[in-house]
C-alpha cells in the first residue's frame, strides 16, 4: 500500500513535464501567499506542522490533530489595490486522526475603465478569482512519514471572459519529534481547466517545494529553508538594464551561472518564540530580491518581517513584505480556536 502511494505520487510530478514559471499559466492567483505567517517567512513555506489551519493551502500533508476546530481567516492589501484573502478550517473526524480540511482563496481585481480599440470608453468592468480546496492527510503506518492530498476547485471571471477549473496538491512530510525536524516536498497546482476563458485551454502554475525546518535546541528559535519553483532550474535571466558598455563600444551582457540559478530558488526564514504567545518572524526571498534589485540603491527588496499575539483562543497575525521602493504589501490574519 505504502508502495502504491509513492507511485502515484511519482506518477503526477512525470505526467507534468513541461511545467512554467510565472507568465505562462493561468490561475495564477492559486501561488499567491496564504497568511501573514507564511509572508513573513519569505513566502510560500511549506515546513508548518502545528495549529495553523493555512498550512495545508500550500502543503496537504501538513494537516493534523492539532488543527482540529481551528480557522484562519486571512487578508491582504496587495500591489495596485488589488485585494485577496484566505479562510481555513480543519475538523478532527474521529480518534483515528482522521482530520478533514477545507479551504477558500479569493482575489478581487477591482474595477476597470474599459475602451475601444479607438481609444472611446466603454463600460467598466471587474476581475475576481475563488478557489474551493478539500484535503485530507495520513501518517504511514509505523514510520514518521505523512501523505496528504487536496482538490481545488478554481471559479474566475475577467471581464466578460469566465473559465473554471479543477487542480490537485499531493505533499509529503517527514516529522522527526526528537529533533523538531520537519523535511517536506508537495506538488501542487496539478490540473486542468475544464472550461477555458476562450478557446484555448491554458496550463496550470504547476509547482514543485521542497522544504525543511527545525526548532534549535535550548534557543526558542525555528529556522525555515525553503526550495521553490524545482520543477524549472532555469529561472533565472539576463537583465538588459545591466549590461556594461566598455570604452570601445562593446557589450557585456550579465551572466547568470548555477549559483545564480541556486540562489533564485531558495527563501529562507525564522522565527523567534515559535511556541509562544507572542511570536517574531523574519524572511528573506532570494529571488525577489535579485529580481527587483535597484543598481546602486538600497531598496530591501526581499525582506519581510511580522509578528503574531495570542489572547486566550484569539491569535492576531501581521506582516508586511518589501518588493521594491515603490510596491510592498501587508498582511492581516485572525486565528480563531473553536474547541
Amino acid at each position: 500500500m505504502h508502495q502504491k502511494v509513492f507511485y502515484v505520487l511519482a506518477l503526477f510530478m512525470s505526467a507534468v513535464t513541461m511545467a512554467q514559471v510565472g507568465g505562462r499559466s493561468t490561475y495564477q492567483f492559486l501561488n499567491l501567499v496564504n497568511s501573514p505567517r507564511q509572508a513573513a517567512l519569505g513566502g510560500k513555506t511549506v515546513t508548518n506542522y502545528d495549529y495553523d489551519p493555512t498550512q495545508a493551502l500550500f502543503n496537504p500533508a501538513a494537516i493534523n490533530p492539532e488543527m482540529d476546530n481551528q480557522l484562519s481567516l486571512n487578508y491582504s492589501n496587495y500591489i495596485g489595490d488589488i485585494n485577496y484573502g484566505t479562510a481555513a478550517y480543519a475538523y478532527l473526524w474521529d480518534r483515528r486522526t482522521q482530520v478533514i480540511h477545507a479551504g477558500a482563496t479569493y482575489i478581487n481585481y477591482g474595477k476597470f475603465d474599459g475602451y475601444d480599440e479607438f481609444g472611446n470608453p466603454t463600460s467598466s468592468f471587474s476581475g475576481g478569482e475563488v478557489a474551493l480546496s478539500f484535503g485530507h492527510a495520513r501518517n504511514i503506518a509505523w514510520t514518521n512519514f505523512h501523505v496528504g492530498a487536496n482538490i481545488k476547485f478554481i471559479s474566475s471571471k475577467l471581464e466578460q471572459y469566465s473559465s473554471f477549473g479543477v487542480a490537485a496538491d499531493i505533499g509529503v512530510m517527514y516529522v522527526y519529534e526528537a529533533w523538531d525536524l520537519h523535511i517536506t516536498g508537495v506538488a501542487r497546482n496539478i490540473g486542468t481547466q475544464i472550461t477555458p476563458y476562450d478557446n484555448i485551454y491554458e496550463p496550470l502554475p504547476f509547482e514543485l517545494i521542497f522544504g525543511i525546518s527545525q526548532t534549535l535546541e535550548n534557543i526558542p528559535i525555528r529556522w525555515h529553508l525553503t526550495f521553490e519553483n524545482m520543477q524549472r532550474w532555469n529561472v533565472a535571466f539576463s537583465n538588459p538594464n545591466r549590461e556594461e558598455t566598455d570604452l570601445e563600444g562593446n557589450v557585456k551582457e550579465e551572466k547568470i551561472n548555477f549559483i545564480d540559478n541556486a540562489f533564485r530558488h531558495t527563501i529562507v526564514g525564522i522565527e523567534l518564540f515559535p511556541t509562544g504567545g507572542f511570536n517574531i518572524r523574519l524572511g528573506y526571498n532570494l529571488r525577489r530580491a535579485e529580481e527587483l534589485r535597484i543598481l546602486e540603491k538600497r531598496a530591501f527588496a526581499g525582506l519581510s518581517a511580522g509578528f503574531s499575539i495570542k489572547l486566550n483562543k484569539i491569535r492576531l497575525s501581521y506582516s508586511y513584505s518589501k518588493y521594491s521602493t515603490a510596491a510592498s504589501t501587508s498582511n492581516f490574519g485572525l486565528n480563531l480556536n473553536l474547541q
